[in-house]
């Protein structure tokens, strides 16, 4: 059953955590469906800051969208303008009050969405899918990766019959639990079809307790407007 689940909820509670954190009561359909708009529309806005995961957790009057990217910069703005006005965007979907935090990821290569979603524009902008699937698995092998997996699947060149390829480097132990295994779906929109680019990545094994928050191993990026100190605050003098 390891080849035909998705590797990240077979290892929910196990080595992983869930990116949606709350009670629901009654209200737990509702909520469900706010959190699918919350990250479609973060996506969505923000598809030139390479993020990877919406981390959403919710308190009676506060909702806390954690952001994971590999350009905070992007999402950071200015003296943290562009992260204020999408605070005030989420408010509006939410009707809540918003406190977003930005983590950066420092090694993309080893990011399953971001590997897919890198190859996915690569084929929109008309490179070989050959071609740019053996680059992502090369920079991921780089990066000490134990295993990565690309599978492709559509009119692939513009074929008559729809069809799938995989190309596989290293080892993903796909029925092994503590396996660290990431993955992601992304599909790249083409003038002859869809074509759907799923990633698999082996990172290693985890041996013994570990956190299962999918922040582990991120660095926080402070922003402005109670997110860290800003850049105009000046350290007190002593007398």
């Amino acid at each position: 059953m390891g080849q035909k689940t998705n590797p990240i909820g077979n290892r929910l509670g196990i080595i992983r955590g869930w990116e949606s954190n709350w009670y629901g009561g009654n209200d737990y359909g509702d909520k469900l469906a706010e959190d699918d708009k919350i990250r479609k529309y973060v996506h969505a806005r923000l598809s030139k800051a390479s993020v990877s995961r919406v981390i959403i957790e919710r308190t009676l009057k506060l909702v806390t969208v954690t952001i994971t990217t590999a350009r905070p910069g992007i999402i950071i703005g200015k003296g943290g303008q562009e992260v204020d006005k999408l605070k005030e965007e989420l408010k509006k979907i939410t009707g809540k009050e918003v406190q977003i935090n930005i983590f950066e990821i420092k090694r993309p290569e080893l990011d399953a969405f971001l590997v897919a979603s890198s190859v996915a524009r690569q084929i929109e902008n008309r490179i070989s899918y050959r071609r740019a699937i053996k680059m992502a698995i090369a920079a991921t092998m780089r990066m000490n990766a134990e295993g990565i997996k690309i599978q492709i699947s559509g009119r692939l060149n513009g074929a008559e019959m729809a069809r799938s390829e995989h190309y596989k480097e290293g080892r993903i132990p796909l029925s092994t639990f503590r396996a660290d295994i990431d993955y992601a779906l992304v599909e790249a929109h083409t003038t002859y079809g869809r074509l759907g680019v799923k990633v698999w990545i082996m990172k290693g094994e985890v041996y013994g307790k570990r956190e299962l928050s999918p922040l582990v191993g991120l660095s926080k990026k402070q922003g402005k407007g109670g997110r860290g100190p800003s850049k105009d605050s000046k350290p007190r003098r002593r007398k």
